[in-house]
């Protein structure tokens, strides 16, 4: 059987949200005849189309595009999930001497792909029980401050609309004295003897946060007010049950709550472009404090990326 190293270095593109990591892997895959393995939590969804900043119908149909449309809402798919089949699928694509193209921006599924998990333990039903009832009691913010004590490095990483991570990270550090960032320092479960080599879209901050700004009103004239309020029509019962993670995302949920006449539609689209600077934000502390990525400038221009897409080519 074929050794993996055998085979050459995946590429990986990254970097926050809106850098242009998508059109980058689409047009080297296809000036290379490769393709691409979507590292999106998001994007695996049928029907999270414009929220997500899925790649157009032409372009998935064009070429071949892993975990995008792959799952209904509803269904579960995690970053251990990604952290398995991924490589199954690259070692496929490669053993059949075709390029494979990583590219999102989840910082967990790009975590497992490149590095694989920690050996975390057994989620615990009655600890897990109690950590809620004290949030219940005390806020988010109490078992935010908490952690940001005990573990400040995986703090930094948590999404502030959402408390699955954080009471997890304190279930672990109860369970077992160990923070999450040391448990992954003891060892992990490595992925299957692929290398990869990363480039990471960098550019100064205020041109990312404008760029998001404009992403997020060009989504708006789009659609995507029409999309969210099907979405929000349709899976109402499951949304008040709050057993859809999928759908409690930027771009969504704001417009959720302007459904329900929590907020305005100007002010909701107003927290659509805080939020995705909020995740922008949150990605890169990741993305540099986590992972072992090389920089490099995200193109300005067209004769940038071109420039740009013409040296990985030659990797290829």
């Amino acid at each position: 059987m074929e050794s993996p190293h055998a085979y050459p270095p995946v590429l990986v593109i990254v970097g926050p949200t809106a850098s242009g990591k998508s059109r980058l892997a689409f047009e080297l895959a296809l000036s290379t005849g490769g393709e691409i393995i979507s590292a999106d939590s998001r994007q695996i969804y049928r029907e999270l189309d414009i929220g997500s900043a899925k790649p157009r119908r032409d372009e998935l149909q064009m070429l071949r595009h892993h975990f995008i449309d792959e799952k209904n809402i509803g269904e579960t798919f995690t970053a251990g999930h990604f952290a398995t089949e991924a490589p199954k699928r690259i070692l496929e694509l490669l053993k059949r001497g075709k390029p494979a193209i990583v590219a999102g921006g989840s910082t967990l599924y790009l975590q497992g792909l490149l590095e694989g998990f920690a050996v975390l333990p057994e989620g615990n039903p009655e600890m897990r029980a109690r950590l809620q009832e004290e949030m219940k009691s005390c806020g988010r913010e109490s078992l935010y401050e908490k952690l940001l004590e005990q573990d400040p490095e995986q703090a930094a990483t948590l999404d502030p609309s959402k408390t699955h991570r954080l009471l997890r990270s304190l279930e672990i550090i109860e369970a077992t004295g160990l923070t999450v960032t040391e448990l992954r320092a003891r060892g992990r479960i490595r992925p299957d003897g692929l290398r990869f080599v990363t480039l990471g879209l960098s550019m100064p901050r205020q041109q990312l946060y404008d760029r998001i700004n404009r992403r997020t009103d060009s989504m708006i004239e789009n659609g995507l007010p029409e999309e969210a309020e099907k979405l929000y029509n349709k899976y109402l019962p499951l949304l008040k049950e709050g057993n859809i993670q999928a759908l409690r995302s930027v771009g969504y949920q704001e417009l959720f709550e302007y459904f329900e006449g929590k907020t305005s539609f100007t002010a909701a689209v107003d927290l659509i472009k805080q939020h995705s600077r909020n995740y922008a934000k949150r990605q890169l502390t990741f993305l540099n404090n986590t992972l072992s990525i090389n920089w490099t400038a995200a193109p300005e221009n067209e004769s940038d990326f071109s420039g740009l897409l013409d040296r990985l080519s030659l990797m290829h």
